[in-house]
């Protein structure tokens, strides 16, 4: 069963229970951003909390960076995200570029209607869109 089989599943449950870990990295918290990291199937699962923004991207950026170099697939999940501003956004994109350069896969996935908006005024939305589009727990 591979990850996005893990998701759909997930999607399909309509609970709320956490993705079983193989492997737990710690967690990192910083004031007003949380991400909780969990290695399954594979893939290095990010889940953020809170708000992504100016004064937070840079703890966030270096964090990501560490969990790229070892992974060949990093997904954001951005279930629990709260705001994303334009810093959050372009550290994102500097996030995918990092990623693309190591041979390793990033994806968004559970993405809100603000965020999906902020991708689609700036035309990055076709990059994320297809992951968040398949890999995505409904209501």
């Amino acid at each position: 069963m591979g990850y996005g089989e893990i998701l759909m599943n997930r999607s399909t449950s309509g609970d709320e229970e956490e993705l079983p870990c193989q492997k737990s990295p710690p967690s990192v918290q910083a004031p007003g951003l949380g991400l909780k990291v969990c290695i399954q199937e594979g893939a290095t699962v990010v889940r953020c909390s809170g708000r992504l923004t100016a004064g937070l991207t840079a703890n966030f950026k270096e964090q990501m960076k560490d969990l790229i170099l070892p992974a060949k697939l990093v997904v954001l999940d951005l279930t629990d995200l709260e705001h994303m501003d334009s810093s959050g956004l372009g550290t994102i994109v500097a996030l995918y570029v990092s990623a693309r350069r190591a041979n390793c896969e990033l994806r968004l996935i559970n993405f809100n209607k603000r965020v999906r908006e902020l991708l689609g005024m700036t035309n990055l939305l076709s990059i994320f869109e297809a992951c968040g589009q398949y890999f995505t727990r409904m209501p």
